[in-house]
C-alpha cells in the first residue's frame, strides 16, 4: 500500500511508475472519492491508459483508505492541497489530470492552483449546480455521518461549515466561476454529464466557455464509448 503523509493527513495512491508522461486521476463518488470508482465507470482509465502513461491514481482525504483530520476550515482548497502535495512527493512537476463527478472541480482547482504544472485536463460528467443544491448537502451528510462516530472532538457548526465550503454559494462548479473558466489557457476536453449530480448544463456550459475545449457528448456506450476513448488519447498525446 503506498501512503503520502503529511502532518496528521493520510493520502492513499496507486503508481503504474513507468518512466512516461504522467497523469493523475481522482475518481468519481462525490466525497467518497476513492480509486476503486474507477472500476465502475464506463471505461476505466486506469487500464486504458496504463500502457502510455504512469498513471496515478489516488483516495482523497477520508475516503477509501485515506484519512486526515476535519475542521470548519476545510474545502476545495484542501483537496487541492493534498493533490498538488501527493505530486510534489513523487517529485513530478508536470502533468495531466482528469477526473469523473467530482473530480470535475478538483481538475479545475488544480489548474487554478497550478497552470504551469497542468498540461491538460479531462472531465467525465462533472458535477455542477442546478437547482440540486439539496442533494449534494444530503450526499456530504450521508458521508459525514459515517465519520461524525470517529471523530467526537469535531463540533457540529465544523462540520456545517465544512459542508457550506464545498457546496454553499451560487458557483455553477463550486470551487470555480465561469470567468476563470473563459480565461482558462489548459486544455479540457470535456464528456457530457446527463443527470441529478451531473447536470448536463455544467457540461454544455464548460463547452461554450472555456477556450480551448473538445467537447463529446455521447461516450458511455457502445461504439461512441471506443470512438471517445480514441478521442481521449488523441487529446492527451496532442497536449504532451
Amino acid at each position: 500500500m503506498a501512503i503520502y503523509q503529511r502532518d496528521s493527513t493520510s493520502i492513499y495512491y496507486e503508481d503504474s511508475g513507468e518512466d512516461l508522461p504522467v497523469i493523475l486521476l481522482i475518481a468519481p463518488g462525490g466525497m467518497k472519492s476513492s480509486a476503486n470508482f474507477w472500476g465502475g465507470t464506463p471505461w476505466d482509465p486506469r487500464e486504458h491508459l496504463k500502457d502510455r502513461y504512469r498513471v496515478i491514481a489516488m483516495d482523497q482525504r477520508n475516503a477509501g483508505s485515506s484519512n486526515a483530520t476535519v475542521s470548519g476550515e476545510d474545502g476545495w482548497r484542501t483537496y487541492t492541497a493534498d493533490q498538488l502535495g501527493l505530486m510534489d512527493h513523487l517529485n513530478i512537476q508536470r502533468f495531466h489530470t482528469a477526473g469523473m463527478c467530482i473530480g470535475g472541480p478538483y481538475c479545475l482547482g488544480l489548474i487554478e492552483a497550478a497552470p504551469d504544472r497542468v498540461a491538460s485536463a479531462t472531465l467525465f460528467q462533472s458535477i455542477g449546480l442546478d437547482e440540486n443544491c439539496d442533494a449534494f448537502y444530503a450526499m456530504f451528510d450521508d458521508w459525514a455521518s459515517e465519520l461524525k462516530p470517529k471523530m467526537p472532538d469535531v463540533s457540529p457548526e465544523a462540520w456545517l461549515k465544512f459542508r457550506e465550503n464545498m457546496y454553499g454559494g451560487d458557483k455553477v462548479l463550486f470551487n470555480i466561476d465561469e470567468a476563470f473558466v473563459s480565461a482558462c489557457a489548459t486544455p479540457l476536453m470535456v464528456l457530457m454529464g446527463n443527470d441529478l449530480y451531473h447536470p448536463q448544463s455544467t457540461s454544455r456550459m464548460l463547452a461554450e466557455t472555456a477556450p480551448d475545449v473538445t467537447f463529446i457528448e455521447s461516450w458511455k456506450d457502445g461504439e461512441a464509448r471506443e470512438v471517445a476513448k480514441q478521442l481521449c488519447l488523441e487529446f492527451l498525446e496532442k497536449n504532451n
